[in-house]
């Protein structure tokens, strides 16, 4: 390719090593979250939960990254399943609160290992690179 259209190698692509990384990782934990029913997304829903129990939907999407046209659903399913309650807020009825219940608290024991198991597959990371990584993504989401 000429040097005219450089920018136009994959190679040269930021996005592109963030976008497989992150499939890589979201894939590395199929195999401990399918046996409890679970999809990544419903998971991370599950650590905010788990933090802080109650939250509207609007903070959630924000410390998640994600829309509401992708919580939504979500919410209704994990509703549905007795793991989360929604609810309007009595101050603004435009506000939907979620709670996490007994049921959606009982998923924390089953998951608590999920994390250490994930970071053993990624041995050829050291944990000093791995900080180093998550300040620099972090720093990137904040831009």
């Amino acid at each position: 390719m000429s040097q005219e259209y450089e920018q136009l190698l994959l190679s040269n692509q930021l996005c592109f090593p963030l976008y497989a990384c992150g499939r890589k990782i979201v894939g590395s934990y199929t195999p401990f979250l399918k046996p409890l029913g679970l999809t990544y997304t419903q998971y991370i829903v599950f650590m905010v939960l788990w933090e802080k129990e109650s939250v509207n939907v609007g903070q959630l999407g924000a410390i998640l990254h994600l829309d509401a046209g992708t919580l939504t659903p979500l919410l209704k399913h994990l509703e549905k399943e007795g793991y989360v309650t929604r609810e309007r807020s009595k101050e603004d009825e435009r506000i939907t609160i979620v709670n996490i219940t007994e049921k959606g608290n009982e998923l924390k024991e089953k998951c608590r290992e999920i994390p250490m198991k994930v970071a053993s597959l990624n041995n050829n990371l050291s944990e000093e690179d791995a900080k180093l990584l998550y300040g620099l993504l972090y720093k990137y989401l904040k831009s």
